[in-house]
């Protein structure tokens, strides 16, 4: 009886670490290449970057914060953030002056990655808090009260390109 029960242990132990090694994997190997390709397509489908900064304060210290935390948790909110960014996306876009092929392709590979890294990770713990309040703050301080003009739509370009570089050099730090 009891040996069942360790067999049973010992294969759920094997079977949980290959689809943490499944997700290095494909981290190491694809988050990298899709990270470029959308950083890419961000700066094509539009104009120079504007020098514009938002009115709303970046969150480098999560991004510390978190740079000390377990890998699961470091995936965790590489996700979240891709999440949230979709997220600031869904909302009116009639003003943007962006290529709309170059635009939906970014957004489909933002997808793609969240759908990945979603896959890597347990959904048991719930998101970090200042962060969906810091994408609300930047929803409602630059989209909402700017009325979803371009230039609220360029300054939601450059604090998504900040994001996602910095996900990436968090990204080196993770292998």
């Amino acid at each position: 009886m009891y040996t069942m029960q360790s067999w049973t242990c010992i294969c759920l132990i094997i079977c949980s670490m290959q689809s943490v090694c499944h997700c290095c994997d494909w981290i190491q190997h694809h988050y990298g290449h899709l990270s470029s390709e959308y950083l890419s397509l961000l700066d094509q489908m539009g104009g120079d970057i504007t020098e514009q900064d938002a009115p709303v304060f970046f969150p480098t210290s999560l991004y510390r914060h978190i740079d000390d935390a377990e890998f699961e948790d470091q995936v965790r909110f590489r996700n979240e953030t891709i999440y949230q960014i979709t997220k600031l996306f869904d909302g009116n876009m009639k003003s943007v002056t962006w290529d709309k092929k170059k635009r939906d392709d970014f957004l489909n590979i933002l997808e793609r990655q969240f759908e990945n890294l979603k896959s890597c990770v347990s959904p048991a713990k719930k998101p970090e808090r200042r962060l969906k309040r810091y994408f609300k703050e930047l929803n409602r301080k630059v989209l909402r009260k700017m009325n979803y003009n371009a230039q609220a739509w360029e300054l939601i370009r450059k604090e998504t390109k900040r994001h996602l570089q910095r996900l990436d050099i968090f990204k080196a730090k993770i292998h």
